[in-house]
């Protein structure tokens, strides 16, 4: 029997150069730059992955932006079949009362959108003989001063009261591309009310293996619940008070403007110009710039106090998307989705968010960037007690 020591395995050792690159300065710069390749890589991986993305959403945006603004309409109506499914009312019956108060509340806006723009074709050609005769004041003045007006005549002879309302018009022939975005809608809410029933019980079991997903599908269903509440109450606030003012100040379709600021209220950050544009002119037309003037300074008086400081205060920080990222998801949106892109800007980018930033613990450092809230976990760890 012999007594000797079973010899260990040798252990590896790199090859002297490799273990001596490893210790000198020029090798930690050396894996320095491979880690960089790396996440270079990745990065730009993760643009291409996006950008291909977006362009696939673009080429089908005819079928993404009218089912997930009908997605947007269920959310926001959703307390309606809890509050029925309270009271006793069966999930097929209260789902169905959901459906039947959207698709109303979806009409009536088509209908009030068709209503104004009809009236602003009937109106502007009423005002012709207002408009050149502004026109003949502005060229006499341009001209006193020596500017040529030329180019400035040609613009002002196409856009004129009766070219824009033909314009108006024209969009309005096209109504079988409305028609068609609103049968979609129609379409995939009553799929949508049929899901509604079950729709609590299969999230809770698709985020069981994941419970970070199905925490930000719940916040984010809460905060475009509460941004689409908010932004109608409050546009509805500020519709009456800009229409008291317009009739006051006697310009006429003072409802119509009324309205009309009251949907343009769902785009974000430009509503406010776009709803503004049209009476401005109109009351230029009746009672000169001074009244023009008027009308813009009731209109900025409005949106300021009412969504510029009382707004964010009720709404605080649920939303919590910084206002340079929601003018971004604006533009990016409405490039990728069209006119409907517009309305959804921000639950899309809050839906993207959901998805991709607050699910990962990794992405804290975005969800700073883009957010007025602390992430998630942070305000989780902060509750609990020291």
């Amino acid at each position: 029997m012999s007594l000797t020591q079973p010899t260990p395995p040798p252990v590896p050792t790199p090859p002297p150069g490799e273990a001596a690159t490893r210790r000198s300065p020029v090798g930690a710069v050396i894996s320095q730059v491979q880690h960089g390749q790396s996440r270079y890589v990745t990065v730009m991986l993760g643009v291409a992955a996006t950008l291909g993305m977006l362009l696939l959403m673009h080429q089908f945006s005819g079928i993404i932006g009218p089912v997930f603004l009908a997605l947007n309409l269920v959310i926001a109506a959703y307390p309606i079949h809890t509050w029925l499914r309270a009271k006793g009312t069966p999930g097929w019956l209260s789902a169905s009362v959901m459906l039947l108060a959207v698709v109303v509340i979806l009409l009536a806006a088509v209908v009030g959108l068709v209503w104004a723009v009809s009236s602003m074709v009937t109106e502007l050609p009423k005002h012709s003989a207002q408009y050149f005769a502004l026109y003949d004041q502005a060229i006499t003045l341009l001209n006193h001063y020596g500017i040529n007006t030329v180019g400035f005549s040609d613009i002002m002879n196409q856009i004129n009261p009766s070219s824009l309302a033909n314009l108006l018009l024209t969009a309005m022939s096209s109504a079988y591309s409305i028609i068609a975005v609103v049968i979609t809608i129609l379409a995939t809410l009553v799929f949508l009310a049929m899901d509604t029933p079950g729709m609590r019980s299969r999230i809770k079991k698709s985020s069981a293996d994941y419970p970070p997903l199905g925490k930000s599908l719940s916040d984010f269903t809460g905060h475009v619940r509460r941004y689409w509440v908010t932004t109608t109450i409050f546009g509805a606030i500020v519709a009456v008070l800009n229409g008291f003012a317009l009739f006051v100040m006697g310009v006429p379709l003072a409802a119509v403007w009324a309205l009309f600021a009251f949907l343009t209220n769902y785009i974000p950050n430009i509503g406010f110009v776009i709803g503004l544009i049209p009476p401005a002119l109109l009351a230029m037309l009746v009672g000169g710039w001074q009244l023009a003037l008027a009308v813009v300074v009731v209109y900025a008086v409005s949106n300021f106090v009412i969504q510029g400081i009382i707004q964010p205060r009720i709404v605080g920080e649920t939303v919590g998307i910084v206002p340079t990222v929601s003018f971004a998801s604006l533009l990016l949106w409405g490039s990728v989705l069209g006119a409907l892109g517009t309305l959804v800007a921000l639950p899309m980018t809050l839906l993207f968010k959901a998805m991709f930033i607050d699910t990962d613990p990794k992405a804290d450092w975005a969800h700073a960037l883009i957010s007025t809230a602390s992430p998630p976990r942070q305000a989780k760890r902060k509750r609990q007690p020291a």
